[in-house]
């Protein structure tokens, strides 16, 4: 198995689909890498990520807006396709098994809600900002806690 973690800031809102009776949440994610070449000059490098997730919890979706930034893990995919030059290219399609929203961009206006200290949204209905959620789905919990007593 190979699994891939993404933090970024996303490209553009999320879109909501229907695919044969399944609901499907499509985003694209954007990761940029800051570095120095061989002159010294400081270059930016942005790696862009198409997401799938495929899930019937939709609560997330309203939050999933330009410019916030989240954190996304899942399997990779690649597809290989022929453009219309005849040239050959690639994407890279993140198939999402889990999601955190890290917050909304510093400037204000292009981004969601300020989503501060990496909650974890995996419920079926809308969460507050703040509120901590289990992957159980059941609602609102206390902090999840990763200790086994």
């Amino acid at each position: 198995m190979i699994k891939l973690q993404v933090i970024g800031n996303l490209g553009k809102d999320c879109v909501t689909n229907n695919v044969n009776g399944k609901t499907v949440m499509n985003f694209t994610v954007a990761h940029t890498e800051r570095f120095r070449d061989a002159q010294g000059n400081q270059k930016d490098k942005t790696i862009w990520v198409d997401c799938a997730y495929w899930s019937d919890r939709t609560g997330i979706a309203p939050y999933l807006r330009k410019g916030t930034q989240v954190y996304v893990e899942g399997n990779p995919e690649l597809r290989t396709f022929t453009k219309q030059d005849g040239t050959y290219g690639a994407s890279l399609t993140l198939r999402v098994i889990s999601i955190q929203l890290l917050g909304g961009r510093p400037e204000g206006g292009s981004g969601g809600s300020d989503f501060s200290g990496g909650n974890q949204y995996s419920a079926p209905a809308a969460p507050k900002a703040g509120a901590n959620v289990s992957s159980g789905g059941g609602g609102f919990n206390e902090p999840v806690d990763d200790l086994p007593f």
